[in-house]
């Protein structure tokens, strides 16, 4: 009986049998796998240094002037130029009461500058980045790299 499988359907014969027909297939996974580590630290350098400022002040000379002046009313503060005045009284029993200035006092102002030098000490961080592959050796190349 002809085979209708067969290249031209006749002349074939033959016991049919299964044939199994095999495929591969591949598939992808991916896993985290560490590599290295990166090390991070802070160094922190000081230096000295010597600061200068100048320093801008007043100081204030006290003159005494006795005076012995009758008033009717307490003088109030009073500025002269670049001089205050405060004058200081006192009651006197007379036959009536008067008010006698018995002394002012004046402050004369001078400005003042000083020049200073303080020592002081600064401190800078740097960071220092380290890589550390996953057997724990440091990378010689970026060892001591700061950045």
């Amino acid at each position: 009986m002809p085979d209708p499988n067969g290249p031209s359907g006749e002349g074939y014969e033959h016991d049919s049998e299964a044939l199994a027909l095999v495929e591969e297939t591949a598939t992808i996974s991916k896993r985290q796998v560490s590599a290295g580590k990166v090390v991070i630290r802070t160094d922190v350098e000081t230096e000295g240094r010597m600061l200068r400022e100048t320093l801008a002040g007043e100081r204030v000379d006290v003159e005494r002037v006795p005076m012995d002046r009758v008033v009717a009313v307490a003088p109030a503060v009073r500025t002269e130029g670049d001089v205050t005045i405060i004058s200081i009284f006192e009651e006197r029993l007379v036959a009536e009461r008067q008010l006698v200035v018995v002394e002012e006092i004046r402050l004369h102002r001078h400005a003042t500058t000083e020049s200073v030098e303080v020592p002081v000490t600064l401190r800078k961080q740097r960071a220092v980045v380290e890589r550390v592959d996953a057997d724990g050796n440091r990378d010689a190349k970026s060892k001591g790299r700061r950045s």
